[in-house]
């Protein structure tokens, strides 16, 4: 796949964050120019420490919500994987301005400003939120409900601009909606920290998870190489039907948060056999919160030969490795 990328330069917004510092992680270890643009907001600086002395990386400190960084982001780029985001449905519900200026206003920046340095292709995060209260299982990309948050209104939209930039501009795009990415550098902490390094850390620190609901609630939860696999599928296909279109980014299995958190203590077991015992609590559910998620993966297998390697259990495998040794 990286054939296609040498000697071209990728940029990778909100490349200090989790998803965009595997990406860059990724990217450099296969020899590719890549630059990051963050304003470390949520992005971390510890993710892109070991890239700092990398002659293939360069570090742009700035705001997708300000125009002139955008274009300075893009000068000289190839190709862009847009991670940059505000996400969070419980945020967006408390600060809805902030997450559309971020995840609205700052998207429609960056495809200005790629569209004005002839940016070859733009891929960006999209989100599985976009189904909203669509009911059925599995979630398939040609048919969504209504958004049921602030941030699905956000993704949605960002979809709605690609299209456009595409059919007025001519910038090809690809929107990757992601399910419940998990993984190496996700952070634990925070009021909005995603469940699985919440529960991790929790239960390394002997502490109760609190599961919102009655724990039936399923995702279909997505380990973090999986999403690098398909960012790189995206970036690279020479496949003219595969592009201006988007896709589900998922295993395609669901687990109940009940089996999850059953999962995580039979894992962090291994390393300390006390957490099997800890016991797991419940409050009421999230507004916002959809019941069940499962994506559909027919159509990236099809059209991207996009081809998961991780299951959620061998994926926790990993993540939890990961962070016993961090935390």
């Amino acid at each position: 796949m990286f054939e296609h990328l040498q000697n071209k330069t990728v940029l990778v917004t909100g490349g200090a964050g989790f998803i965009g510092s595997n990406l860059c992680e990724t990217l450099l270890v296969n020899k590719v120019k890549t630059v990051c643009l963050d304003n470390f907001s949520t992005g971390k600086r510890e993710n892109i420490l070991p890239f700092l002395d990398d002659n293939n990386f360069k570090l742009i400190e700035g705001d997708i919500r300000n125009l002139k960084d955008c274009h300075e982001a893009c000068n000289d780029v190839d190709y862009v994987l847009h991670e940059a985001a505000l996400g969070s449905v419980p945020r967006s519900i408390k600060d809805p301005i902030t997450t559309n200026d971020v995840n609205v206003s700052g998207f429609l920046n960056m495809l200005v400003a790629a569209r004005d340095a002839g940016v070859k292709r733009f891929v960006y995060a999209a989100s599985s939120s976009t189904y909203g209260d669509h009911e059925a299982l599995p979630k398939v990309e040609e048919v969504i409900g209504k958004p049921l948050s602030p941030y699905a209104i956000t993704k949605y939209v960002n979809e709605l601009y690609a299209d456009i930039f595409q059919k007025t501009y001519g910038l090809d795009t690809i929107g990757l909606r992601y399910f419940n990415v998990f993984g190496r550098r996700q952070d634990p902490n925070g009021a909005y920290a995603a469940v699985i390094p919440l529960f991790v850390k929790q239960l390394i620190n002997h502490k109760s998870p609190i599961i919102n609901g009655d724990g039936s609630y399923s995702r279909d939860f997505t380990y973090i190489d999986n999403v690098v696999q398909m960012n790189i599928l995206a970036l690279t296909t020479e496949n003219q039907e595969a592009l201006n279109t988007v896709y589900n980014v998922a295993y395609g299995e669901r687990t109940t948060l009940l089996d999850l958190t059953d999962s995580l203590k039979k894992h962090l077991s291994n390393f300390d056999e006390s957490i099997q015992g800890i016991s797991i609590k419940h409050r009421d559910n999230r507004v916002g919160d959809i019941p069940h998620s499962l994506a559909s993966i027919d159509k990236a297998k099809k059209l991207l030969n996009y081809n998961p390697k991780y299951n959620i259990d061998k994926g926790l495998e990993e993540a939890i490795s990961w962070y016993w040794k961090h935390l």
